[in-house]
C-alpha cells in the first residue's frame, strides 16, 4: 500500500483518479447486457432458464423458479442455531431504526376555502436483489427489505443466483425475518431485467433496491424509468480519518475489512503522522499473511489503496468531502467536533470502537449506501425510498376567484387559452 505525501505529484495524480472513478463502463459490457434485458422481455421465463445455465450452471425447470415456502421453513432447520439468533437480533435492531426514522402524518394547510395535503403512499411492489455467487449475504436481505417492509410496501420479491446445492438457508432465514413475500432463484442481468419487465413467473415491480457487479450495475442503469432505482453502486468504500492515537491494528484491519470485498475496493487512511503512516502499512502487511481472501484484498490494497499524509485534521477532512465515500471512519481524540465538517459520506463512524464492519450487521441503518463520490448527493437507502408522496388540492368557488386573474396572466403569458378557460367557465356558473 503506497504512502503519499500532500503537495507531492504523485499525491495529486492518486486525488485525481479518486475523483474521477465515476466512470462510464465500457461499450462491449453495455451491449451485452442490452442484448440479455432484450431477450428478457422478449422471451420472459424461457431467456431466464437458458441464461441461468450459461452464467450460474444450474439448470432450472419453469416450476422451480420460485423458492417455495416449504424451503424457507426447511431452511430455518439448516441454519445453525447462534447464527439464527444473531439473524432475529439484527433484524430487531434494523427494523426499530427504520420505524423510528418513518415519518408519520401528513402536511396540510387550511386557507380560506382552500385545503392543501401532502400525503405518503408506500410502492406497492419491489425487488430486492441479492448478490449470490461466490458468498451468501442475509445482511443484505435485511438492509433492503426491512426498510421496504416498514414503510408499508404492498409485496416485496426478491431475486438472488441459485447455486447447484441451493439458495443458502441463512439468506431464505433472512427473507422470512425481513418480511419478503416471494423469492425467485434468478441472480445477473437476467434478475433485473425480469424485475423491470416482467416475465411469466416473475412480476414487474415499481422499484429495484441491492447491490450487485457491474453487469448488475449496467442493467439496473439501463432499465431505469421503467422501473426506479435506490442507485446504481460501485466497489466497496472505506475513507480512514486517523490520528496517532489509535492502535494501528485498528486502522489496518479496517482497511482489510472493505479490500477484502473486491479487487476494485477503495481503502484509504488519511493521517497526520508519518511515523504512524509506516506502523500502519507494517500491520497491514502482518495482519494480511492469515487472511483467507489474502489476493484480493492485497490485490486492493496495492492496485487502489494508499495512505494519504496531511498537515492537519482540517485538511483532511477536506480531502475527505471531495472523494465523497462510501464509508468515513473518523478514528480521532474528539470525533463528534471533526464529524460537524462532514459533508459529503454515505455513513460515518465515530471513534476507536465503531468500525465500518457493525455498520455492515446490525447497527440499524441500511448498509446500503451511495459509492463512487455519490455521496455528494445520494443518501443511505430508508424508509422514504420505498414512499411516494401524493399532492391534495382543493378550492371553494370564492377561493378559486380570487387567483382567476393570476391564472389568466400565466395562460396569457405562456400561450396556454385553455388553461384560463378552465377557470373561466366555472366563474361564469
Amino acid at each position: 500500500m503506497k504512502i503519499l505525501k500532500i503537495g507531492e505529484r504523485n499525491f495529486n495524480q492518486y486525488l485525481s483518479g479518486v475523483e474521477k472513478r465515476i466512470t462510464q463502463d465500457p461499450l462491449r459490457l453495455e451491449q451485452e447486457v442490452r442484448s440479455i434485458l432484450r431477450d428478457v422481455k422478449k422471451w420472459g421465463d424461457k431467456a431466464l432458464l437458458r441464461y441461468t445455465e450459461r452464467f450460474d450452471n444450474v439448470r432450472l425447470l419453469p416450476s422451480q423458479l420460485e423458492v417455495k415456502r416449504e424451503e424457507v421453513k426447511d431452511a430455518q432447520k439448516r441454519t445453525p442455531p447462534l447464527f439464527l439468533k444473531t439473524l432475529r437480533r439484527a433484524g430487531r435492531r434494523i427494523r426499530k431504526f427504520h420505524e423510528i426514522s418513518k415519518k408519520r402524518g401528513r402536511v396540510r394547510w387550511i386557507d380560506e376555502g382552500i385545503r392543501i395535503e401532502q400525503v405518503v403512499k408506500p410502492l406497492e411492489r419491489v425487488g430486492i436483489y441479492v448478490p449470490g455467487g461466490k458468498a451468501s449475504y442475509p445482511s443484505t436481505v435485511l438492509m433492503a427489505a426491512i426498510p421496504a417492509k416498514v414503510a408499508g410496501v404492498g409485496e416485496i420479491i426478491m431475486t438472488t443466483p441459485p447455486r447447484p446445492e441451493g439458495i443458502p438457508p441463512a439468506v431464505l432465514v433472512a427473507a422470512e425475518l425481513a418480511g419478503v413475500d416471494r423469492i425467485f432463484r434468478i441472480g445477473g442481468v437476467q434478475a433485473i431485467g425480469a424485475m423491470a419487465y416482467g416475465t411469466g413467473s416473475i412480476p414487474s415491480v415499481d422499484k429495484i433496491v441491492g447491490p450487485g457487479n457491474r453487469y448488475v450495475a449496467v442493467a439496473k442503469r439501463l432499465v431505469y424509468g421503467a422501473v426506479d432505482l435506490d442507485m446504481v453502486a460501485g466497489p466497496s468504500e472505506i475513507l480512514i480519518i486517523s490520528d496517532d492515537e489509535t492502535p494501528p491494528a485498528f486502522v489496518a484491519a479496517d482497511l482489510i475489512s472493505q479490500a477484502e470485498h473486491d479487487e476494485m475496493a477503495l481503502s484509504i487512511l488519511i493521517t497526520t503522522s508519518e511515523v504512524f503512516a509506516g506502523k500502519v502499512k507494517a500491520e497491514l502487511e502482518r495482519q494480511l499473511l492469515t487472511l483467507k481472501k489474502e489476493r484480493i484484498a492485497r490485490k486492493s490494497l496495492r492496485q487502489r489503496g494508499a495512505i494519504l499524509i496531511v498537515k492537519d485534521l482540517h485538511q483532511a477532512i477536506e480531502l475527505a468531502n471531495r472523494i465523497a465515500p462510501e464509508h468515513l471512519e473518523l478514528s480521532v481524540e474528539n470525533p463528534l467536533r471533526l464529524a460537524k465538517s462532514v459533508k459529503h459520506a454515505g455513513a460515518v463512524f465515530l471513534g476507536l470502537h465503531t468500525p465500518e464492519a457493525i455498520g455492515d450487521y446490525l447497527a440499524g441503518p441500511s448498509h446500503i449506501l451511495p459509492t463512487a463520490g455519490t455521496a455528494r448527493y445520494a443518501s443511505a437507502l430508508c424508509v422514504e425510498d420505498f414512499q411516494k408522496k401524493i399532492n391534495l388540492m382543493r378550492f371553494s368557488k370564492k377561493s378559486l376567484r380570487r387567483f382567476e386573474g393570476d391564472v389568466k396572466r400565466f395562460a396569457e403569458w405562456e400561450g396556454l387559452e385553455g388553461h384560463y378557460r378552465s377557470i373561466e367557465v366555472r366563474m361564469k356558473r
